[in-house]
Protein backbone atom coordinates (compact mmCIF):
# COMPACT_ATOMS: atom_id res chain seq x y z
CA UNK A 1 0.00 0.00 0.00
CA UNK A 2 1.20 3.42 -0.66
CA UNK A 3 1.39 6.18 1.85
CA UNK A 4 -0.30 9.30 1.06
CA UNK A 5 3.52 11.45 1.23
CA UNK A 6 4.85 9.10 -1.52
CA UNK A 7 5.96 10.78 -4.80
CA UNK A 8 3.41 9.79 -7.94
CA UNK A 9 5.75 8.03 -10.80
CA UNK A 10 7.07 10.11 -13.84
CA UNK A 11 4.69 8.19 -15.90
CA UNK A 12 1.50 8.95 -14.20
CA UNK A 13 2.51 12.86 -13.91
CA UNK A 14 2.79 12.94 -17.57
CA UNK A 15 -0.56 10.62 -18.29
CA UNK A 16 -1.95 13.44 -15.65
CA UNK A 17 -0.60 16.52 -17.15
CA UNK A 18 -1.81 15.04 -21.20
CA UNK A 19 -5.35 15.01 -19.75
CA UNK A 20 -5.36 17.99 -18.07
CA UNK A 21 -4.14 19.36 -21.57
CA UNK A 22 -6.90 17.41 -23.76
CA UNK A 23 -9.04 19.01 -21.83
CA UNK A 24 -7.88 22.40 -21.58
CA UNK A 25 -6.16 23.35 -24.40
CA UNK A 26 -9.29 23.95 -26.77
CA UNK A 27 -10.49 26.83 -24.11
CA UNK A 28 -7.00 28.17 -24.08
CA UNK A 29 -7.40 28.71 -27.87
CA UNK A 30 -10.70 30.56 -27.35
CA UNK A 31 -8.93 32.74 -25.40
CA UNK A 32 -6.01 33.56 -28.32
CA UNK A 33 -8.40 33.64 -31.50
CA UNK A 34 -10.25 36.64 -29.37
CA UNK A 35 -7.56 38.90 -29.69
CA UNK A 36 -5.95 37.74 -32.92
CA UNK A 37 -6.31 40.29 -36.30
CA UNK A 38 -7.67 37.86 -38.70
CA UNK A 39 -11.49 38.27 -38.71
CA UNK A 40 -13.07 35.34 -40.89
CA UNK A 41 -10.91 32.33 -40.54
CA UNK A 42 -8.72 30.69 -37.91
CA UNK A 43 -5.12 30.61 -39.03
CA UNK A 44 -2.60 28.57 -36.36
CA UNK A 45 -0.27 31.22 -35.53
CA UNK A 46 -2.69 33.98 -35.60
CA UNK A 47 -0.85 37.00 -37.65
CA UNK A 48 -0.94 38.97 -35.26
CA UNK A 49 -2.87 40.04 -31.96
CA UNK A 50 -4.83 43.23 -31.24
CA UNK A 51 -7.61 43.88 -28.55
CA UNK A 52 -10.26 45.77 -30.47
CA UNK A 53 -12.18 42.95 -30.77
CA UNK A 54 -13.15 43.88 -27.01
CA UNK A 55 -14.37 47.26 -28.33
CA UNK A 56 -16.78 45.79 -30.80
CA UNK A 57 -17.67 43.46 -28.99
CA UNK A 58 -18.56 45.99 -26.18
CA UNK A 59 -20.69 47.95 -28.72
CA UNK A 60 -22.54 45.03 -30.30
CA UNK A 61 -26.15 45.40 -29.30
CA UNK A 62 -27.24 41.94 -30.17
CA UNK A 63 -24.82 40.57 -27.76
CA UNK A 64 -25.70 42.80 -24.64
CA UNK A 65 -29.57 41.66 -25.28
CA UNK A 66 -28.62 38.01 -25.65
CA UNK A 67 -26.05 38.41 -22.48
CA UNK A 68 -29.25 40.42 -20.61
CA UNK A 69 -31.47 37.29 -21.59
CA UNK A 70 -29.26 34.75 -20.58
CA UNK A 71 -28.73 36.48 -17.36
CA UNK A 72 -32.01 36.73 -16.25
CA UNK A 73 -33.13 33.30 -17.29
CA UNK A 74 -30.53 32.08 -15.48
CA UNK A 75 -31.30 33.77 -11.95
CA UNK A 76 -35.21 32.80 -12.36
CA UNK A 77 -34.28 29.36 -13.53
CA UNK A 78 -32.17 29.26 -10.21
CA UNK A 79 -34.25 30.50 -7.92
CA UNK A 80 -37.07 28.12 -8.67
CA UNK A 81 -34.72 25.42 -8.19
CA UNK A 82 -33.56 26.66 -4.90
CA UNK A 83 -36.90 26.47 -3.26
CA UNK A 84 -38.34 23.44 -5.48
CA UNK A 85 -34.89 20.95 -4.89
CA UNK A 86 -34.45 22.05 -1.09
CA UNK A 87 -38.34 21.40 -0.30
CA UNK A 88 -38.03 17.83 -2.47
CA UNK A 89 -34.46 17.04 -0.65
CA UNK A 90 -36.45 17.40 3.02
CA UNK A 91 -39.03 15.52 1.80
CA UNK A 92 -37.20 12.58 0.53
CA UNK A 93 -34.06 13.07 3.69
CA UNK A 94 -36.53 13.85 6.66
CA UNK A 95 -39.44 11.75 5.85
CA UNK A 96 -40.05 7.73 5.21
CA UNK A 97 -43.20 6.86 2.71
CA UNK A 98 -43.93 4.46 0.27
CA UNK A 99 -41.90 5.61 -2.97
CA UNK A 100 -39.44 7.40 -1.65
CA UNK A 101 -36.80 5.77 -3.63
CA UNK A 102 -38.78 5.99 -6.62
CA UNK A 103 -39.23 10.19 -6.23
CA UNK A 104 -35.95 10.81 -5.56
CA UNK A 105 -35.35 8.65 -9.03
CA UNK A 106 -37.69 10.57 -10.77
CA UNK A 107 -36.16 13.74 -9.45
CA UNK A 108 -32.64 13.09 -10.53
CA UNK A 109 -33.87 11.79 -13.86
CA UNK A 110 -34.25 14.86 -15.81
CA UNK A 111 -30.43 15.53 -15.51
CA UNK A 112 -29.89 11.77 -16.99
CA UNK A 113 -31.48 12.33 -19.76
CA UNK A 114 -29.90 13.40 -22.96
CA UNK A 115 -30.30 16.98 -23.27
CA UNK A 116 -32.39 16.57 -26.86
CA UNK A 117 -34.59 14.19 -24.93
CA UNK A 118 -35.68 16.80 -22.32
CA UNK A 119 -35.90 19.66 -25.34
CA UNK A 120 -38.30 17.71 -27.47
CA UNK A 121 -40.31 16.55 -24.32
CA UNK A 122 -40.98 20.08 -22.99
CA UNK A 123 -41.49 20.87 -26.70
CA UNK A 124 -44.15 18.63 -27.39
CA UNK A 125 -46.02 19.56 -23.70
CA UNK A 126 -45.86 23.36 -24.29
CA UNK A 127 -47.39 22.89 -27.88
CA UNK A 128 -50.22 20.37 -26.16
CA UNK A 129 -50.73 22.94 -23.74
CA UNK A 130 -50.67 25.61 -26.73
CA UNK A 131 -48.42 27.63 -24.68
CA UNK A 132 -46.57 29.95 -27.02
CA UNK A 133 -42.90 30.13 -26.80
CA UNK A 134 -41.66 32.90 -24.11
CA UNK A 135 -39.33 33.95 -21.91
CA UNK A 136 -40.78 31.69 -19.70
CA UNK A 137 -40.91 28.59 -20.92
CA UNK A 138 -36.74 29.07 -21.28
CA UNK A 139 -37.10 29.24 -17.28
CA UNK A 140 -38.93 26.28 -17.14
CA UNK A 141 -37.05 24.31 -19.37
CA UNK A 142 -33.88 25.40 -17.63
CA UNK A 143 -35.75 24.77 -13.91
CA UNK A 144 -36.04 20.98 -14.59
CA UNK A 145 -32.36 20.16 -14.23
CA UNK A 146 -31.55 23.18 -12.20
CA UNK A 147 -33.76 21.50 -9.49
CA UNK A 148 -31.59 18.56 -9.76
CA UNK A 149 -28.59 20.20 -9.28
CA UNK A 150 -29.83 21.95 -6.13
CA UNK A 151 -31.45 18.48 -4.92
CA UNK A 152 -28.27 16.80 -4.81
CA UNK A 153 -26.29 19.02 -2.87
CA UNK A 154 -29.48 19.37 -0.03
CA UNK A 155 -30.30 15.91 0.25
CA UNK A 156 -26.70 15.28 0.53
CA UNK A 157 -26.13 18.14 3.71
CA UNK A 158 -29.70 17.17 5.19
CA UNK A 159 -28.35 13.38 5.44
CA UNK A 160 -25.27 14.15 7.39
CA UNK A 161 -27.26 16.63 9.92
CA UNK A 162 -28.03 14.79 12.72
CA UNK A 163 -32.41 14.72 13.57
CA UNK A 164 -31.18 14.88 16.73
CA UNK A 165 -30.82 18.94 16.46
CA UNK A 166 -34.11 18.66 15.16
CA UNK A 167 -35.79 17.48 17.93
CA UNK A 168 -33.82 18.78 20.37
CA UNK A 169 -35.06 22.35 18.89
CA UNK A 170 -38.98 21.20 18.77
CA UNK A 171 -38.59 20.22 22.55
CA UNK A 172 -37.18 23.75 22.76
CA UNK A 173 -40.47 25.23 21.69
CA UNK A 174 -39.42 26.18 18.48
CA UNK A 175 -42.00 25.89 15.53
CA UNK A 176 -41.44 24.45 11.78
CA UNK A 177 -39.91 28.23 10.83
CA UNK A 178 -37.94 28.74 13.54
CA UNK A 179 -36.17 25.24 13.00
CA UNK A 180 -35.22 25.83 9.48
CA UNK A 181 -34.24 29.30 10.38
CA UNK A 182 -32.12 28.65 13.21
CA UNK A 183 -31.56 24.97 12.77
CA UNK A 184 -32.07 23.54 9.47
CA UNK A 185 -30.35 26.42 7.53
CA UNK A 186 -27.22 27.07 9.18
CA UNK A 187 -26.21 23.57 8.39
CA UNK A 188 -27.33 23.17 4.44
CA UNK A 189 -26.68 26.38 4.07
CA UNK A 190 -23.50 26.33 2.09
CA UNK A 191 -24.58 22.98 0.31
CA UNK A 192 -27.24 25.27 -1.17
CA UNK A 193 -25.38 28.44 -1.95
CA UNK A 194 -23.10 25.81 -4.54
CA UNK A 195 -25.90 24.32 -5.76
CA UNK A 196 -27.48 27.41 -6.51
CA UNK A 197 -24.16 28.78 -8.32
CA UNK A 198 -23.54 25.12 -10.11
CA UNK A 199 -27.38 25.42 -11.29
CA UNK A 200 -26.89 29.12 -12.73
CA UNK A 201 -23.29 28.48 -14.23
CA UNK A 202 -25.49 25.57 -15.97
CA UNK A 203 -28.38 27.47 -17.16
CA UNK A 204 -26.36 30.25 -18.14
CA UNK A 205 -24.76 28.00 -21.08
CA UNK A 206 -27.41 25.53 -21.75
CA UNK A 207 -28.15 25.01 -25.73
CA UNK A 208 -29.98 22.22 -26.25
CA UNK A 209 -32.88 22.59 -24.05
CA UNK A 210 -33.45 26.17 -24.80
CA UNK A 211 -33.12 25.49 -28.75
CA UNK A 212 -36.15 23.59 -28.45
CA UNK A 213 -38.02 25.93 -25.94
CA UNK A 214 -37.12 29.79 -26.88
CA UNK A 215 -38.94 30.23 -29.91
CA UNK A 216 -37.39 33.33 -31.79
CA UNK A 217 -34.87 34.54 -28.72
CA UNK A 218 -31.91 34.44 -28.47
CA UNK A 219 -29.90 33.83 -25.18
CA UNK A 220 -26.33 34.08 -25.21
CA UNK A 221 -25.32 30.33 -26.00
CA UNK A 222 -27.67 30.43 -28.72
CA UNK A 223 -26.33 33.77 -30.07
CA UNK A 224 -23.10 32.55 -30.50
CA UNK A 225 -24.06 29.07 -32.08
CA UNK A 226 -25.69 31.12 -34.88
CA UNK A 227 -22.47 33.47 -35.24
CA UNK A 228 -20.59 30.69 -35.97
CA UNK A 229 -23.13 28.82 -38.72
CA UNK A 230 -23.29 32.57 -40.24
CA UNK A 231 -19.99 34.52 -38.87
CA UNK A 232 -19.78 38.34 -39.46
CA UNK A 233 -17.04 38.67 -37.30
CA UNK A 234 -15.25 35.69 -36.05
CA UNK A 235 -13.05 37.50 -32.96
CA UNK A 236 -16.17 38.57 -31.69
CA UNK A 237 -17.54 35.23 -31.02
CA UNK A 238 -14.65 34.39 -29.30
CA UNK A 239 -14.05 37.55 -27.17
CA UNK A 240 -17.69 36.16 -26.38
CA UNK A 241 -17.32 33.00 -25.27
CA UNK A 242 -14.50 34.04 -23.53
CA UNK A 243 -16.18 36.02 -21.00
CA UNK A 244 -18.73 32.76 -20.67
CA UNK A 245 -16.29 31.23 -19.32
CA UNK A 246 -15.39 33.42 -17.22
CA UNK A 247 -19.05 33.84 -16.01
CA UNK A 248 -19.28 30.18 -15.51
CA UNK A 249 -16.22 29.26 -14.01
CA UNK A 250 -16.48 31.61 -11.06
CA UNK A 251 -19.88 30.09 -9.47
CA UNK A 252 -17.89 26.69 -10.16
CA UNK A 253 -14.86 27.49 -7.86
CA UNK A 254 -17.00 29.13 -5.41
CA UNK A 255 -19.14 26.17 -5.29
CA UNK A 256 -16.06 23.62 -5.20
CA UNK A 257 -14.75 25.95 -2.83
CA UNK A 258 -17.67 26.11 -0.27
CA UNK A 259 -18.57 22.17 -0.30
CA UNK A 260 -14.60 20.52 -0.46
CA UNK A 261 -15.07 19.74 3.09
CA UNK A 262 -17.89 17.06 2.20
CA UNK A 263 -16.80 14.00 -0.08
CA UNK A 264 -20.46 13.16 0.06
CA UNK A 265 -21.86 16.35 -0.92
CA UNK A 266 -22.62 16.00 -4.75
CA UNK A 267 -22.22 18.77 -7.01
CA UNK A 268 -23.00 17.29 -10.37
CA UNK A 269 -22.77 18.58 -13.94
CA UNK A 270 -24.63 18.40 -16.60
Amino acid sequence: MHSDGQKAPLALKLAAGAGILFLHLPILLIFVYAFTTEEKSYQWPPPGFTTRWLGVAWDRPDVWSALGLSLKVASIATLIALVLGTLAAAAVSRSRFFGREAVSLLVILPIALPGIVTGIALRSAFNLAEIPFSFWTIVLGHATFCVVVVYNNAVARMRRTSGSLIEASYDLGADGFQTFRYVILPNIGTALLAGGMLAFALSFDEVIVTTFTAGQQQTLPIWMLEELVRPRQRPVTNVVAMVVVLVTLLPILAAYWLTRDGDTVAGSGK
